[in-house]
């Protein structure tokens, strides 16, 4: 079952330029690594990009973690030395790996208009992460807008 994003949470989610996205292998044993991502209003978007990595982009534990075990978690956080304004958005919930297809391309558009980086990164080449949360868990002001 679909997540529902309250306008506070969506809001979030298309502003903010970095997670932490969360994998288990078949043993459950966890793996964190920062992302940059693309939230569509239902379904967040994550590119194996080209920026230096040791192994190629089917060998990266996130991506033999999903094939394993495909179901993920990602924290978008806020933080700010006033505690009183902290805010965390956690997504749980199947995730896919998209190789090709109209759901990469719009993918790959949608990381490229957040992301002008990825102008010169060739997206269609790579794998995508699309997380499609079940579970949406938010706490803090999220009806503060720090910019």
């Amino acid at each position: 079952m679909a997540a529902r994003f309250t306008p506070q949470v969506a809001r979030l989610l298309g502003r903010a330029r970095v997670a932490h996205l969360a994998t288990a292998d078949a043993a459950g044993r966890p793996h964190v690594v920062p992302i940059v991502f693309a939230f569509d209003g239902q379904r967040l978007y994550s590119a194996v990009d080209e920026k230096p990595k040791r192994v190629g982009p089917g060998q990266l534990r996130r991506v033999r973690n999903l094939r394993e075990r495909p179901r993920a978690a990602v924290v978008v956080d806020r933080y700010d030395e006033d505690w009183s304004r902290l805010v965390y958005v956690l997504l749980e919930g199947p995730a896919r790996l998209l190789e090709a297809g109209a759901e990469h391309a719009r993918a790959v558009e949608l990381l490229r208009a957040k992301y002008p980086q990825y102008v010169r990164h060739r997206l269609e080449e790579r794998p995508i992460i699309a997380l499609d949360p079940e579970r949406v868990v938010a706490w803090g002001r999220l009806e503060e807008d720090p910019s």
